[in-house]
């Protein structure tokens, strides 16, 4: 199978170019641009982390420590959550676990990731709410910049559409250009803005566990639509996964913020009456 994509824009005006999917070789061992990409993610996601961990009180060691453990983590939880629903295509465990063959899921990652954050939090008796603001961003950022890792592959496209920033595509799999929903850009674009937004707002936050919320928030509304675009979801039955999850999350995460935000204004409004009786 041809590890060249050939992929164009015609709508804006860029025309075809191609894509190798392989960076380099080392002593016969093929080195992906997906991996070189989602490892640049996994940096800039740490050194913002880092640069906020003093306004959560965190330790730099401490961090350290988060990030060795919750990458690890992150990783077998994506690994998992992806094989769980394409068991069909493994013949043993050897192919379930080699994952340099490819196939990873970001909410496995963010499960697994998670799990392991709340663990140590507890190990080191550190608030996990406190770190699980900490990390939201710093993973946006990973998903922001992964998910151009999907688009060197020649993969995670939606469904075929004319519209004017439509993208023509065509690799090993498929023999002549289709021109398909960029959803890899759309998702990276919501990614985006999310993190912007969150950005200007962690100083503001007004209780933890905030800055954790909006980001479930926002990446599962956007997930919820943007996964019934693409032609590569994982499915149960007739339900696209991540769809369903994205739905979850974004009300998992607009509820605790309502819930919480709710019982700040209580608290203040008891405050305020105790001062007036006083």
């Amino acid at each position: 199978m041809s590890n060249i994509t050939t992929v164009s824009f015609p709508g804006l005006g860029i025309g075809e170019f191609d894509m190798n999917k392989i960076a380099f070789s080392v002593f016969g061992r093929n080195i992906a641009w997906y991996g070189i990409i989602i490892t640049c993610g996994i940096i800039l996601g740490y050194l913002y982390a880092n640069y906020r961990a003093k306004f959560e009180g965190i330790k730099t060691d401490d961090l350290l420590d988060y990030a060795i453990f919750v990458v690890a983590a992150a990783i077998v939880g994506a690994r998992i959550y992806y094989v769980a629903f394409t068991l069909e295509e493994y013949d043993n465990f050897l192919e379930m676990i080699a994952i340099w063959n490819g196939g990873i899921a970001i909410y496995g990652a963010i499960i697994g990731g998670g799990i392991a954050a709340y663990v140590i939090s507890r190990i080191k008796k550190i608030n996990p709410l406190k770190m699980f603001d900490l990390i939201a961003p710093a993973v946006i950022i990973g998903q922001i910049i992964g998910r151009w890792g999907n688009f060197v592959n020649g993969e995670a496209y939606g469904g075929r559409t004319d519209l004017p920033w439509r993208m023509g595509i065509r690799s090993g799999y498929l023999s002549e250009t289709i021109y398909v929903h960029p959803t890899f850009l759309y998702e990276s674009l919501w990614n985006l803005i999310g993190f912007i937004i969150i950005h200007f707002l962690y100083k503001k936050k007004k209780f933890d566990g905030q800055i954790f919320y909006m980001y479930i928030a926002w990446y599962g509304f956007g997930r919820m639509f943007i996964e019934l675009l693409r032609t590569d979801s994982l499915t149960q039955g007739d339900i696209r996964v991540s769809s369903l999850v994205g739905f979850v999350s974004f009300v998992v995460g607009s509820v605790m913020l309502i819930w919480n935000f709710a019982k700040l204004r209580k608290a203040q409004q008891n405050v305020g009456e105790e001062q007036n009786n006083d």
